[in-house]
């Protein structure tokens, strides 16, 4: 623990927390005067628990990781954004990302003024771990990597990662935003045995609720207590609270959809391989599918015209020509491949 103090921002090691009246009142309250709220009540005239405890609890049965060891965000975004923050000095310190990968690292790193360092991942889209540790020098506090990774669809080697976090003096971020469509383990497992592991998931994927913002950091007591100096006070809303409990207590509704989604992508996959365009399809531990095309620009713009979006990654690194397709419903999915059949080269 002392190597991950180490690597804190001086600022931040000695951050005081902002702490409403709301986190320190006892159970048996019944008066709140402490927020300067409206006192009418309307069901959302009261701040939300600023630490999301219920919430946290339900979590905690269903990832087996206690609740001391989770921090929520307004998104996953908020999460990156915030270890960014804890760990990188703007204009001296430097992150490390491997292309092609999620867009947004870069974005939060820009925006903190923090120095990215590209590693581009090898032609199977694998980490390759040498030029990481050739690229990484005594500023590099931050490794961002996404597994499944977005937009390749590949779990990482689990080896490849733990020999990062043996041998690098630098916190390694895990992006598991598409874990539980993978027939691989999350490695929040690895949290007791690496002080300097940090796990995203998110509620926006398999739990399907986008909408509501909602990601989840697992990381050590010590690190979320740091971190939970740096959020805002009330960062999750009490309306998305209320929704993730909601859903997270019907785990029937979320085994039943995973096995939907998971049933399409391989009827989805045997039906693209055959079209004559089609050159390959990428191998897919996500909701989604990399396929290279002849012509990705020519056959993105022919769905848009029909009516279906999908993302054209042709500019990334190694996506050259490269669609990627999320998996819908079975009528949507029915609809894609009835339409890109008529497509002519």
């Amino acid at each position: 623990m002392k190597q991950i103090k180490k690597l804190l921002r001086e600022n931040i090691k000695s951050l005081v927390k902002y702490s409403s009246a709301r986190e320190e009142f006892s159970d048996n309250a019944a008066i709140f005067l402490d927020a300067n709220e409206n006192p009418f009540n309307n069901g959302l005239n009261r701040y939300p628990d600023p630490m999301q405890r219920e919430l946290k609890k339900q979590i905690e049965l269903i990832k087996g990781i206690s609740a001391e060891n989770i921090l929520l965000g307004n998104g996953s975004d908020e999460v990156l954004d915030i270890v960014i923050r804890a760990f990188c000095e703007p204009g001296k310190d430097n992150m490390i990302i491997t292309p092609p990968t999620y867009g947004m690292y870069k974005v939060i790193a820009d925006v903190n003024n923090v120095e990215v360092r590209e590693v581009f991942l090898n032609k199977d889209f694998n980490l390759n771990v040498k030029k990481i540790e050739k690229l990484k020098d005594e500023n590099t506090k931050l490794i961002i990597l996404c597994s499944p990774n977005n937009p390749t669809g590949n779990s990482f080697n689990k080896k490849d990662i733990e020999y990062l976090l043996r041998t690098l003096n630098c916190v390694l971020l895990i992006d598991e935003a598409y874990i539980d469509f993978s027939d691989e383990e999350s490695l929040i497992k690895l949290l007791d045995k690496y002080p300097n592991l940090i796990v995203s998931q998110t509620l926006s994927k398999a739990w399907g609720l986008a909408a509501i913002r909602l990601g989840i950091c697992f990381a050590s007591a010590y690190l979320i207590s740091v971190f939970n100096k740096i959020k805002a006070p009330y960062n999750v809303n009490l309306l998305s609270q209320t929704k993730a409990m909601e859903t997270l207590s019907n785990i029937e509704m979320f085994n039943k959809n995973l096995i939907k989604i998971k049933k399409e992508k391989i009827r989805l996959k045997e039906k693209l391989i055959l079209l004559p365009f089609v050159e390959k399809i990428f191998p897919s531990d996500a909701n989604f599918l990399l396929i290279k095309v002849t012509n990705a620009k020519k056959l993105y713009e022919y769905l848009i015209n029909n009516g279906i979006v999908v993302r054209d990654r042709s500019k990334m690194y190694g996506c050259k020509n490269c669609l990627r397709i999320s998996i819908g419903t079975p009528g949507e999915n029915k609809k894609l491949i009835s339409t890109i059949k008529k497509y002519k080269l």
